[in-house]
């Protein structure tokens, strides 16, 4: 196994963690955006207002994109598997 081999793995794998974190992640940034906007047009100051509407939006988000996630996961892990072989020699 070679050092350029095990840098692919790491960056392949990075690359996988990236994509399936990023529309739970980008989801929670707008939902953030837009209660801190409506925070400070009402100048609401209450810290635990953003808390709710985040950790709903995050488990609909989850919900939905549970399956692509799943799909994105399992191919990575077979690929992954399904290639030792090759990176034995």
């Amino acid at each position: 196994m070679t050092p350029e081999l095990v840098i692919s793995i790491g960056k392949s794998a990075l690359e996988t963690a990236v994509l399936i974190s990023a529309p739970i992640l980008l989801l929670s940034l707008i939902i953030g955006l837009i209660i801190s906007i409506f925070q400070a047009v009402t100048q609401i100051n209450e810290a635990t207002l953003t808390f709710v509407p985040k950790i709903l939006v995050t488990f609909i988000a989850l919900l939905i994109f549970f399956p692509w996630m799943l799909r994105i996961m399992l191919g990575f892990t077979t690929t992954l598997f399904t290639n030792i072989p090759a990176y034995v020699h």
